[in-house]
C-alpha cells in the first residue's frame, strides 16, 4: 500500500509541475505572510493536542467524508487544540491541499499539511498553501534527502514535523536536527498500530527535543498514559472526526 501512495503522489507532483512549475511556486512561496509558531503552540501545556482533519484513510476507508473543513476548524480551536493537521493527500487519504488555506480562514491555530513529502517542490508547495509546519515521513526519505528537505523547511519559516517508527530512523530523525518528533504507532508498511512503539521510542528521544505521539489514540486513558511516558503532544484524528460531539470528545484527551 505504501508503495502505491508513493507511485500516485509521484505523478501528482508531475501533473502539478505542469500546472504550477517550480520556479513559478518558488516566487509564490517568497510572497507568503510570516507564519504561526507551531513549536511554541506545543509548549507549555500538560499534554497539547494536534487535532486533525481527516476524511479517509487506506485502513479504514471513508471515516468522515461530509465534513465542513471551514467549520471543524472552528470547532477545533473553541475547543482548545493547540495546532490543527491538515490531510492534504488526495487520492487514499481524499484530501485536498486547498484545505489549508480554509483552515487558516478559519482558525488563528498553527497548521501542519500532512502529506507524502519526496522533494523540494512540495515544500515550496507548502510554504505557497499557508502551512506553518511540513510532515516528513523518515520510513520514505534516505538520510541526505531528510536532512535537505528538513533544512529547507526551516528556511522557509516552516516547522519541519520528523515522523519515526522505528529506533534507525529515529536516529536518523536526529542526525536531521530535529526539534519536533512525531513517533507514528502505526506501521505504514503493515498499517498495524500499537501505542507501545512510542513506549519505546521516547526513551532514545532527548529532552531538547518535543515529542508527539501520532495514531491509535482512541480514548482519555490512552492519552494519560502517553502523558505520563513524557509525550509532550498527542496526535489525533480518526477518533475526533468520526465521535458523535467532537468538542467532549477533544475534552477527554485533555481530561
Amino acid at each position: 500500500m505504501l508503495d502505491e501512495i508513493i507511485e500516485a503522489k509521484r505523478k501528482r507532483i508531475a501533473a502539478q509541475k505542469q500546472k504550477l512549475p517550480l520556479e513559478v511556486i518558488k516566487e509564490r512561496a517568497a510572497l507568503k505572510k510570516t507564519t504561526r509558531n507551531f513549536r511554541e503552540a506545543l509548549l507549555g501545556k500538560n499534554l497539547s493536542l494536534i487535532a486533525e482533519i481527516k476524511k479517509a484513510s487506506p485502513s479504514r476507508g471513508d471515516i468522515a467524508p461530509d465534513i465542513n473543513v471551514g467549520e471543524i476548524a472552528k470547532t477545533y480551536e473553541d475547543s482548545d487544540a493547540s495546532a490543527i493537521s491538515v490531510l492534504t493527500e488526495e487520492d487514499f487519504f481524499k484530501g485536498q491541499p486547498e484545505y489549508i488555506e480554509i483552515v487558516k480562514e478559519n482558525s488563528s491555530l498553527p497548521v501542519l499539511r500532512k502529506d507524502f513529502v519526496l522533494e523540494e517542490y512540495q515544500v515550496y508547495e507548502s510554504r505557497y498553501l499557508g502551512a506553518d509546519a511540513l510532515l516528513l515521513i523518515s520510513a520514505i526519505l534516505d538520510e541526505n534527502e531528510l536532512r535537505k528537505l528538513a533544512k529547507l523547511t526551516h528556511k522557509l519559516n516552516m516547522e519541519p514535523f520528523i515522523e519515526v517508527h522505528s529506533e534507525e530512523e529515529l536516529k536518523t530523525a536526529l542526525g536531521a536536527e530535529a526539534k519536533v518528533i512525531g513517533i507514528n504507532n502505526r506501521n505504514l508498511k503493515t498499517f498495524e498500530t500499537d501505542l507501545k512503539t512510542t513506549e519505546r521510542l521516547i526513551k532514545l528521544v532527548g529532552k531538547d527535543r518535543i515529542v508527539v505521539s501520532e495514531s491509535g489514540i482512541k480514548t482519555g486513558k490512552d492519552a494519560a498514559w502517553l502523558k505520563s511516558l513524557g509525550v509532550d503532544a498527542i496526535l489525533v484524528g480518526e477518533s475526533i472526526v468520526s465521535a458523535p460531539d467532537i468538542k467532549k470528545m477533544i475534552e477527554s484527551f485533555k481530561s
